[in-house]
Formats: C-alpha cells, structure tokens, sequence
C-alpha cells in the first residue's frame, strides 16, 4: 500500500512540473514575409520581453495596429510559433502599402475653410491626406470643431475601401456635431467681487457667446497681468443637458503700492550735505471696479516742490471707454508755479495696449515782482493729445514685473501770453525692455525721448529732468532742456530669489534753444536690490559727470527707495 501511494506521487510530479518561484522572461521575434517587410517591422520598433504570453500577445496586436496606420492594411499574422522553452516566432504578412486616402466629406456639416486649415489637397467633395496622418487630421477636426462651439462632437471614417490604382483608399467622413454649446453663466469663485467689467471688456467673456475651450484657457491667462488678481487654477466648463456654465477661479491680491526714497549728497557752493526724496502712494481697486488713483510729492535740494494727483476709471458704466484725469503742481521756491490739468478718454485694445485721446491745460504764475534776467513769465498752454501704450507683464516675478513698455504721446496747442499765441509741439517716448539670459542674469535697457517745439521758450516751461527715475548721479529735476533723450542700461544678477545686484550706466543728450546750448551727460555705479517682507527696497550709488568734465566724488548721488505692497 505504502508503494502505491509513492508511484500516485511520481506520476502527479511527472505529469505536472513544479516551475520556479521566479518567473522566465518570454522573447519574441518578428519576422515578415520577405527581408524587406523583416526590415519595415523593425524600423518600426516593437517590445521584444515579457513576463507572459498575455502581454506578448498584445504586443504583437500593436504592432499590427501600428502597421495598419502607416498603409498596411491587409497585414495578416500567418503564426505565433515557440521556438524553445523562452522564444516565441511570429511571423506577418504585410501586404500592400496603401499611401494616400480620399476622404469625402459634406460641406454642408463641415465647411471647407476648417479643412483648409489642416491640409491643401482640398477639392469640392473630397481632400487627400498621406495615410500615416489620418489620426492626426481627425483630431485636428475634432478640435476645430470644438472651437466652433460643438465640444461633444465625434469624427470617424466609414466606407473604407480600396481605389482601382491599388495604392490608395477611401473612405467617407462621418461627423456628428451634437448641440451646438454657448455660454450660458459665468462664476467667478473665491474672488466674487471681480468687477464684472473686465469679464466682458478685459477678457472679452460674454454670456451666450459659442463656448471655445481653447480660446476660453487663453482669455483667462490676461488675470496674470493684473496688479490687483490671480487665477488660481484653470477655468471649468459645467455641462448639462441644456446649459454651459464657465467656473472662473480668481483670488484677490495686494496691489495698494507705497513707494519712496531718500537721497544725499554734498552741495557744491558750500559743501554740506543735502537731503532730497518723494512719496509715491498707488492704491488699485480697492472698490472693486479696478479703478487706480496714484498720488506723488516729491521735494529736492533745489528747493523744488511737486505733487501729482491720477485718477484712472476703466470701462465707465460697462462700457469699453475709460477715463484718465491728471493734476500736476509744480513750485520753484519763491520763483514760479506751474499747474497742469489733463483728461483723457482711453480704449483698451488688449490685455496690453490702451490708445488715449485728450486735452491738456497748462498754466505757469510768475512769483517775482521783478523782471529778472531769468525768462520767465506768466501763460497759459492747451495741448490735444494722443497716446499709444503697449505692456507687456513680467509673470510670477516679484522683483521685476514688467518685461517690456512702449509709451508714445503727442501733442499740439498754443501757449498764450499777452493775447500772443504760439503754436507748440509736444512729444514723448519712453520704451524699456527687460531681457532675462537666465535664471540669474538680466539685462535691462531704457530709452527715454522728450521734446517740446516753439518759436520761443520761457525758463518756467522748459522741460526738466534728473535723478532716480532719468539719469542718476545727478540732482531731482536740475537739468533744463527743450529736447532730451537718456538711455539707461544694466547688468542684473539675482544672488537669491530675494536680492540682486546691478550695473549703472547711464547716458544723455540735452539741448536747450532758450540758451542754444547741448550737452552730453554720464552716469556710472553700482546699485542692489533686496525684496523684504516690508517691499522691495533699492539702493543705488551713481557719479555723475557733464562732457569734458573730470569725474568727482562730490558729484555722486546715493538713492534709496522702498516699495511697498499693502
């Protein structure tokens, strides 16, 4: 008995062996019904190692599948043989290689200007395409057609058969457009107070507008631009059976700038020091309808005084005109006063460019009872003015957040003095651009034009520049000009994500037709810049010299400014 039961266990191990606890990996090896087709098979690339025989198997149903789509359509897999314990040998028969396909279509579902976009073998019933790029020209359908406002809609190819010529195919294109979609609501989530405004005016959203996916994505990317909110993940689109609704997720973020600096340096008539700075106040938005008012006083060694005063209110009762109002004050000590008024109407083209149109006032006071040998005079200027901006934001750059403005104004009027009127021409261009070489390396490049054209010119209306914001190493406003131009150039390293450091190298042309005088002026030095939790502080150091003149210590300038957010 105890014989029997040993040779049952023999036969049960004989018949059924026992595999090792380690799996053997499977090979599989491909070969065509010629060495041509062996080689069309491998230019392909195919996976040749398996755990299975399942997942050989559906390798080898890939690759015909791949086949199928470069023309090879009448593939057939004449065997699957194992060659040995580990190996497996299938062999196909690849057929014909068809290369172009004629696709009929009805244009009264699918126009021939979405065709036109894809290919240009277009005829009036049918187009042509390489084989290979079916797939391809399907979804390129499917997705302009999804621009046009149907995102439910399929495409596919029925009726394929083969052409007389043996080469190619054809097939019918079968497109269902299901219902055409619209936007029906718009929701703004975390930021419901985003002035809705800018929904219609800014990024150009409107309800019952087709629904274009794409075009929805690129629409929403302008809220980076804005100073005063954020996206904060990308938009959704709620489908039911009747409605679309776009989820729009916005944050609210600090935009409220407070901006000032302190400079010094040594005076040259009697060698003490002099203290000069300004305060700029920037607040954005804070009612909601993504209105700014900035404020500016500034005050300098040379006993000069300004304060300006900007009003700016985009799109006035929902409409796509906004209004820009502007009060500037000017006072030279006990010499004179200048106030100029200015209102514009502006058009946001874009994101990026605004196109302003108007008018300008400008009055200047004589405060000296004397007639001194200064020129100056009281009068009263009206300019019509035209503006063009363009810029261009830095995205997610807390240091540097434009990377290019281009600002051209211009303007004409009268000045009148004593019922005397003489036709002026006014003129402004500054551009800037920031090039960024890396994550570390900058470079930053300014150029700045401004002139002013008359018959003749009093002191208290010529043009005034100097200082932190134009050529530094030289006093706030103490250079007088009738035309001038300064480029200002610099070589910024980021140390860290919070501090960078950077060249000054800064050039100008003055001319002044009151005196028939030009010159040529310089700026050199080194400035750092250092992003706290308070804002974004400068400080600079620069040396300034005129054409012809030795450089001097005396002559330099220390600026210090900080930029708050609040």
């Amino acid at each position: 008995m105890k014989k029997t039961r040993l040779f049952i266990i023999y036969l049960i191990y004989s018949a059924f062996p026992v595999y090792s606890l380690q799996s053997q990996n499977l090979n599989l090896v491909v070969h065509g019904s010629s060495n041509n087709e062996t080689k069309t098979i491998d230019s392909l690339g195919y996976k040749k190692l398996f755990q299975n025989f399942i997942l050989l198997e559906s390798e080898v149903t890939l690759l015909k599948s791949k086949l199928e789509e470069i023309g090879y359509i009448d593939i057939k897999q004449i065997e699957i043989k194992k060659a040995n314990d580990s190996t497996y040998n299938t062999k196909l028969r690849l057929g014909n290689k068809y290369n172009t396909i004629y696709i009929y279509y009805d244009e009264a579902i699918i126009s021939k200007d979405v065709l036109e976009l894809l290919t240009e073998t277009i005829f009036e019933s049918y187009f042509t395409v390489n084989i290979k790029n079916v797939r391809s020209i399907l979804s390129n359908i499917n997705l302009q057609l999804t621009d046009k406002g149907y995102p439910f809609s399929s495409v596919m190819l029925s009726a394929l058969k083969k052409r007389a010529d043996n080469r190619s195919l054809e097939a019918n294109l079968i497109v269902n457009l299901n219902t055409e979609r619209t936007i029906d609501k718009i929701i703004v989530k975390g930021y419901e107070n985003f002035p809705k405004s800018y929904l219609k005016h800014y990024l150009k959203l409107n309800s019952k507008k087709i629904l274009n996916i794409n075009s929805l994505r690129k629409k929403t990317n302008a809220l980076s631009s804005l100073s005063f909110a954020n996206l904060t993940r990308e938009p959704e689109v709620l489908f039911t059976q009747d409605s679309s609704s776009v989820y729009l997720y916005i944050e609210k973020r600090k935009s409220n700038t407070f901006d000032g600096f302190l400079g010094f340096g040594t005076n040259k008539t009697n060698s003490k020091l002099e203290f000069d700075g300004y305060l700029n106040l920037s607040l954005n938005n804070n009612l909601n309808y993504g209105e700014s008012f900035n404020l500016i006083y500034k005050s300098d060694e040379n006993e000069q005084k300004t304060f300006n005063a900007n009003v700016n209110a985009p799109y006035i009762f929902n409409t796509p005109i906004g209004v820009e109002l502007d009060l500037n004050i000017f006072k030279k000590d006990s010499t004179f006063t200048t106030i100029n008024q200015s209102g514009s109407l502006f058009y946001q083209i874009n994101n990026q460019q605004t196109i302003y149109a108007g008018i300008e006032s400008v009055k200047s006071n004589n405060l000296t009872q004397a007639n001194t040998s200064l020129n100056i005079d009281d009068y009263n200027s009206t300019f019509y003015n035209v503006r063009y901006q363009l810029l261009k934001p830095f995205y997610n750059n807390l240091m540097f957040t434009s990377s290019f403005n281009l600002d051209i104004k211009l303007g004409f009027g009268n000045r009148n003095h004593k019922e005397i009127n003489v036709k002026q021409t006014q003129y402004q261009v500054n551009t800037y651009k920031l090039f960024k070489l890396n994550s570390k390396n900058y470079i930053f490049f300014r150029i700045n034009l401004r002139g002013i054209d008359s018959d003749n010119y009093f002191t208290n209306e010529l043009l005034r520049f100097g200082g932190i914001n134009s050529i530094r190493g030289f006093e706030e406003n103490s250079l007088l000009a009738t035309l001038y131009s300064f480029a200002n150039f610099e070589y910024r390293y980021h140390l860290s994500q919070s501090i960078y450091v950077h060249t000054i190298t800064d050039g100008a042309y003055l001319r002044n037709n009151q005196e028939n005088t030009t010159n040529s002026l310089y700026g050199f030095g080194f400035g750092i810049g250092l992003l706290t939790k308070a804002g974004l502080l400068k400080l600079n150091y620069a040396n300034g010299k005129t054409k012809g003149q030795k450089a001097s210590f005396s002559n330099s300038k220390i600026h210090i400014s900080l930029s708050a957010k609040f």
